[in-house]
């Protein structure tokens, strides 16, 4: 049992967050028009656990997380919104967001001290540089007038992979470094779904694999965030 209203409030706005993300999944995922409706939940499952993030958040450069959540939040009401102008938007959003990421863990993590890469990390980091220089290939061509925003929102998300990579062995390493790696995998399935995938039963089954894929990335950013800035380097 929660010991503290405080705690009491923490746990009611993860409940409310997770079954709107849910109800969002069940309901609207497969949409092609989300509706005024299926907009508001979506954005509210990631804009809650900005603020559930932000209440439980440590000083510093901690307060990068939460608006990297509340940007990602910005970025689902613009794409749920629909029509390029509300994609550049969401695209936007989503890029700033990375890089807010990116920039607190890489500020966080000097603060602890880099500890250097392990073999693993190095293929890692060799894996992931492959695949973004990949979307050269097979995702920038299919993009038309949208190519230089996609590109440069590949590179941005790559920034925050890398900056993953990086952590050092702490607290919350594991789980941050699954969250970006969730975050990572459900952008790819987006973009698959927006620009490569043309058959309609395969575009709604990435639309319904990436939606839980990727709040749970959110949602992992977040507590391994909150986690890795209580340890005491």
């Amino acid at each position: 049992m929660p010991a503290s209203l405080g705690e009491f409030m923490a746990l009611a706005t993860a409940i409310v967050s997770l079954a709107a993300a849910v109800t969002y999944w069940l309901g609207f995922a497969r949409r092609e028009v989300k509706g005024p409706v299926g907009v508001a939940v979506k954005t509210a499952s990631t804009a809650l656990l900005a603020l559930l993030v932000a209440g439980l958040g440590d000083s510093g450069w901690f307060w990068s997380i939460p608006l990297g959540l509340a940007l990602g939040a910005l970025g689902d009401l613009c794409l749920a919104l629909g029509g390029v102008r509300a994609f550049l938007a969401g695209v936007g959003a989503f890029g700033l967001g990375h890089l807010a990421y990116a920039l607190g863990l890489l500020v966080r993590s000097a603060d602890l001290g880099f500890d250097g890469l392990t073999l693993g990390e190095g293929l890692v980091l060799v894996v992931l540089l492959a695949l973004l220089a990949s979307t050269e290939f097979w995702l920038a061509p299919r993009t038309g007038e949208l190519r230089s925003a996609v590109r440069g929102y590949v590179w941005l998300i790559g920034a925050m992979g890398m900056a993953a990579v990086l952590l050092p062995a702490y607290d919350g390493q594991g789980v941050l470094r699954l969250g970006a790696a969730l975050f990572i995998l459900s952008d790819l399935l987006l973009a698959l779904q927006l620009f490569v995938v043309r058959r309609a039963g395969l575009r709604v089954q990435l639309a319904m694999a990436l939606w839980p894929i990727y709040w749970a990335g959110q949602a992992l950013i977040g507590f391994g965030a909150v986690l890795f800035w209580s340890t005491k380097g």
